[in-house]
């Protein structure tokens, strides 16, 4: 090994917004001041009680993915754990997110996205 993760970066042409929008849905920090990074209107961070860092980055042309549309592909994603699908798609949607694929009643995840256009996944635990 010869690095650590220190967070993930996903762009967006909001930081605050979608900072906000990871902070309600699994905790943390927006903005905790970190010697690491500026913040600003270019840069927002969220770092979480497990320790790891989101952070987002300004795009002035930010072209959200079009998940599963292979032309403009998702880039990353993110599986969250909930004990309740059915309550946390209700949460999501309430903070923003857009439900793009419920799979059905044998999956046990569906699939979102951030107000940014990032796609996600609710993961049954």
């Amino acid at each position: 090994m010869i690095a650590k993760l220190q967070c993930v970066v996903l762009d967006c042409a909001d930081v605050n917004e979608l900072a906000w929008f990871y902070a309600s849905l699994i905790g943390g920090v927006v903005n905790r001041p970190d010697p690491r990074w500026a913040l600003g209107d270019t840069w927002a961070t969220l770092h979480t009680d497990s320790g790891l860092v989101f952070a987002f980055q300004r795009v002035d042309d930010h072209r959200p993915p079009r998940w599963p549309d292979p032309a403009r592909p998702q880039q990353v994603h993110l599986d969250l754990g909930v004990p309740d699908l059915d309550r946390a798609h209700d949460h999501v949607l309430k903070l923003g997110a857009t439900l793009l694929d419920t799979g059905g009643d044998r999956r046990g995840w569906r699939v979102y996205a951030d107000p940014a256009g990032h796609p996600f996944c609710l993961v049954r635990e």
